[in-house]
């Protein structure tokens, strides 16, 4: 175990708001780790259903454990900041409240930051659980071998080089619910992003979901300018000015967002019920992201238990194609998408000392629109 005085390796950072009752075994899937070398940085983000006094529990019987209090909620995207910022070590690991790392993810992810001085940031394939914990998704390794503005992992498990995150900003307030994508990417833009293809990580979906517990208007909102974001991304164009545009609550919403929203209680047993707000609140045009949601939508308020049996049955089939593509069990190099300027200059960049790659070339509008049209199927 890690003395008190001793400087950490790793600082694995996490932030929580209202994690009961999965906090404690999202704790003790840290504190098992076969790599013992780190801090545990825990951000209590004002708390208020049992949260604060376990996390003061856990701080007294783990010297490991630093815990930092907000008494104002700070959200998703602040307080990732809040929390990161706190760490000690050179190396970041997130871990999110309600979910679980696997025994070796830290192990098996810092080999790769010693094996490979080159990557700055290190994810890895998930398997997606219920309330009880019961596995309700696979490993989705076919996202590795379809490059995509949508990075293959989310904060769970990101694992980065400090300085790497440093160089960027950290996490923008502006892209709540979706910062950490917004992170990854332009994490990429400057450093080598490599994947362990298979699972390091459990990603639990159910009602303490961030997502899935905050003001619906707002979640619809802040994913609306995340697609916003994305279409930039596939049209090799900056976003940066989508972030700080004036908002307009009235105005219609990509219907590819009803998905995503329903995404989280289809996958947790639930029955979303989101066609008429489709209706009511969607950009509905004669295209095949509006298409996709009316049936992903009816179908998910009429049989959900059939739409997730469908939904299985094409991630199996994604799955078993993308075995035969990954001939690998080592870490893959995912290609982020390119970063352009205002002005139209890629972004690249250089560390002092180490060379960092220049950022992957994008894809051709039809490649971009197919994998597009997978993103939104499996969601």
């Amino acid at each position: 175990m890690l003395a008190a005085a001793e400087a950490p390796q790793v600082s694995v950072v996490m932030p929580v708001h209202n994690a009961m009752p999965y906090l404690d075994i999202a704790v003790e899937s840290i504190l098992a780790q076969t790599f013992q070398n780190f801090e545990f940085v825990i951000l209590d983000d004002a708390s208020t259903d049992g949260s604060t006094e376990r996390l003061h529990e856990w701080a007294a019987r783990d010297p490991r454990i630093r815990l930092l209090q907000e008494k104002r909620n700070l959200g998703p995207a602040l307080s990732s900041q809040r929390v990161a910022q706190a760490a000690r070590a050179p190396v970041v690991a997130r871990m999110d409240a309600d979910d679980v790392s696997y025994p070796r993810r830290l192990e098996e992810q810092m080999e790769v930051l010693e094996s490979h001085p080159e990557v700055g940031v290190v994810g890895g394939l998930y398997d997606t659980i219920d309330a009880s914990g019961r596995k309700i998704r696979g490993p989705e390794a076919w996202r590795l071998i379809h490059p995509a503005s949508v990075p293959p992992f989310g904060n769970g498990p990101l694992m980065y080089r400090r300085e790497v995150f440093d160089a960027v900003g950290g996490y923008r307030r502006q892209c709540e619910f979706w910062e950490d994508h917004d992170l990854i990417i332009r994490m990429g833009s400057i450093s080598t992003i490599m994947i362990v293809p298979h699972p390091v990580y459990q990603v639990r979906q159910s009602p303490v979901s961030t997502r899935f517990a905050s003001e619906q208007r707002r979640i619809e909102r802040a994913l609306d300018l995340m697609y916003r974001c994305r279409q930039r991304l596939e049209e090799h164009r900056p976003y940066d000015d989508l972030l700080d545009a004036p908002k307009d609550d009235s105005a219609r919403i990509d219907p590819r967002v009803f998905i995503s929203v329903g995404s989280i209680a289809l996958w947790s047993g639930g029955k979303p019920r989101l066609f008429r707000r489709l209706l009511r609140r969607g950009e509905l045009r004669p295209e095949f992201r509006t298409v996709s949601a009316l049936v992903w939508t009816a179908w998910a308020s009429a049989e959900p238990r059939s739409l997730r049996a469908f939904l299985r049955s094409l991630l199996l089939a994604r799955r078993l194609r993308a075995a035969f593509a990954i001939k690998t069990s080592g870490p893959v190099t995912w290609p982020a998408p390119t970063l352009v300027h205002e002005g139209g200059k890629r972004q690249s960049a250089r560390r002092p000392a180490e060379a960092f790659r220049e950022p992957a070339l994008g894809r051709s509008p039809a490649r971009a629109k197919a994998a597009q049209a997978a993103s939104v199927a499996a969601e």
